[in-house]
């Protein structure tokens, strides 16, 4: 029987070791039921290895991990029962069609023999994948097949979906119509832990995000509060030859001023409080992106 619970999943200091190399280190997770949670960070900040722990392909060294009521690795049977998970990297049956790929994930949640036809019948309508039922997944466009991963991590109305890196690769017509996919399923209520790389797709779609670093989550918030907190409310971007940028970037520190550098130009946040600061540039409304370099000093693509 389904386990009922206000937080979907939760995390407490999870670390995981692999030799000499602490990739999670005491990370503390929690995703609210009916949410959709953005997890960023940069290459090797922990993302990957998070989620590998959330489907028990990995197992923590120390802490605690709860899914859905369930507890970490005991019952991770059961709380993948109930979890849908959309891997990074395509693992599509090439040889089946879309509607066979969907049947067999149908028999392997177990569905009974009366369920699995409504439930792959769900599925393909979620995804707006109807007409390419009986299209072998090789004839498939990339974000077709994106939607297939979606299709069949949902096909057995999971409480919980996982989605890794899920609109990696795609163009952004393909993306803006997986987002649409992905707040479709919020309004459900399905609860959603989503790792990506592209960070105004976890401002456009995610409740709160935690943002990662060295294994650590180091941030946790409202998108539009941790904008408000860490880069105010406006950005100036001043664009110029290196020895422009470097007099900006010493007038800026002078004033109290934090600044990001991103090719030609300085981005100088927080502007709207800067006293006699003249420098001529473009202003902007400051982002999510503008945190994210400035907590872990990288950029993101």
């Amino acid at each position: 029987m389904a386990r009922q619970a206000d937080i979907a999943l939760r995390m407490r200091s999870v670390t995981k070791r692999f030799g000499p190399i602490t990739a999670v280190d005491g990370l503390e997770l929690d995703v609210p039921a009916g949410t959709c949670v953005g997890l960023l960070g940069p290459n090797g900040a922990g993302k990957s290895t998070t989620m590998k722990m959330l489907t028990a392909q990995a197992i923590a060294d120390e802490g605690e991990l709860e899914v859905l009521g369930y507890r970490l690795p005991g019952e991770s049977k059961q709380a993948r029962a109930e979890c849908g998970v959309v891997p990074q990297l395509d693992n599509l049956d090439v040889t089946l069609t879309v509607e066979q790929n969907l049947r067999v994930f149908a028999w392997l949640y177990r569905l009974g023999r009366n369920e699995r036809g409504p439930a792959v019948e769900r599925a393909l309508e979620i995804a707006n994948l109807v007409h390419r039922r009986s299209t072998r997944v090789d004839e498939l466009s990339g974000g077709m097949r994106r939607r297939l991963l979606i299709a069949r991590a949902l096909v057995h109305r999971p409480r919980l979906v996982l989605l890794d890196e899920p609109t990696v690769g795609l163009d952004p017509q393909v993306r803006q119509e997986l987002w649409a996919l992905i707040d479709g399923l919020r309004s459900e209520g399905v609860s959603i832990l989503m790792s990506t790389h592209y960070i105004e797709e976890a401002e456009r779609l995610a409740d709160s995000v935690t943002i990662m670093s060295e294994g650590k989550a180091i941030v946790t918030g409202r998108p539009a509060d941790l904008v408000a907190e860490h880069a105010g409310r406006e950005v100036l971007e001043v664009y110029g030859p290196p020895d422009r940028l470097a007099e900006v970037e010493r007038t800026a520190l002078a004033g109290g001023l934090r600044t990001r550098r991103t090719g030609t130009s300085v981005a100088v946040v927080g502007i709207e409080s800067a006293n006699g600061f003249d420098h001529e540039g473009a202003r902007r409304p400051a982002n999510l992106e503008d945190v994210f370099v400035l907590l872990t000093g990288e950029d993101i693509e």
